[in-house]
C-alpha cells in the first residue's frame, strides 16, 4: 500500500477505534467472570455458592431479615453468561432448566419462573429499579447503583472466583 494512502487511513482508523470501542473496557482479570448482582437495598453482600444456588433455583423466596421478595432476573437463551450460570449455578442444560421451572410451577412450588431479560442493559435497569431483584451479567458490564455480591467471599476478578 502506498505511503500516502497509509497516512490518510491511520487517522481514520484511530477515529473509528475511539467511536466503536467502549471507553470502560473491563479489566483483563474479570474477563469471563459473571457477577451476581442485586438491587442496592437488598440486605445481602455475600453468599456461598450453595446459597446462590438456592436463590436462583427458587428455594429461597425472601431476603431476610427484611422479608423483601426475591425477584429473579435471568438472561434469555444464547447469552454466554446464561450458559455459565446454567453450568455453574444450576448445574443443568437448557432443556433441563426449562423443565425444572415448568415442574416447579406445575407443583405450585412457584407462581412463575424467572423474569427473562434480553440484554445486560435491561438487566442493569431492572435490577436497579426492583427491590429484591437479583440477576447476573458479565462483571465488566455492571453499572451503578447495582451491588455485586461476593460468592464464597470472592468478587469477580479475584483468584478462585467460581462463576466464569
Amino acid at each position: 500500500m502506498p505511503r500516502a494512502r497509509v497516512s490518510v487511513l491511520l487517522p481514520a482508523l484511530a477515529l473509528i477505534a475511539v467511536i466503536v470501542l467502549p471507553a470502560d473496557l473491563p479489566a483483563q482479570s474479570t474477563a469471563g467472570d459473571v457477577a451476581i448482582v442485586v438491587h442496592p437495598e437488598t440486605p445481602v453482600d455475600s453468599m456461598t455458592l450453595v446459597e446462590v444456588r438456592k436463590v436462583f433455583r427458587g428455594d429461597r423466596q425472601y431476603w431476610t431479615p427484611s422479608n423483601i421478595p426475591v425477584v429473579l432476573l435471568v438472561r434469555a437463551p444464547v447469552s454466554r453468561e446464561r450458559d455459565v450460570v446454567l453450568r455453574v449455578i444450576y448445574q443443568m442444560s437448557e432443556p433441563q432448566f426449562k423443565q425444572y421451572w415448568i415442574a416447579r410451577i406445575f407443583r405450585a412450588e412457584a407462581t412463575s419462573g424467572p423474569k427473562i431479560v434480553y440484554s445486560n442493559d435491561v438487566a442493569n435497569q431492572l435490577a436497579g429499579a426492583i427491590p429484591g431483584a437479583v440477576g447476573f451479567m458479565p462483571a465488566g458490564e455492571v453499572k451503578p447503583p447495582l451491588k455485586i455480591v461476593r460468592v464464597d467471599g470472592k468478587l469477580p476478578g479475584e483468584p478462585g472466583y467460581l462463576i466464569r
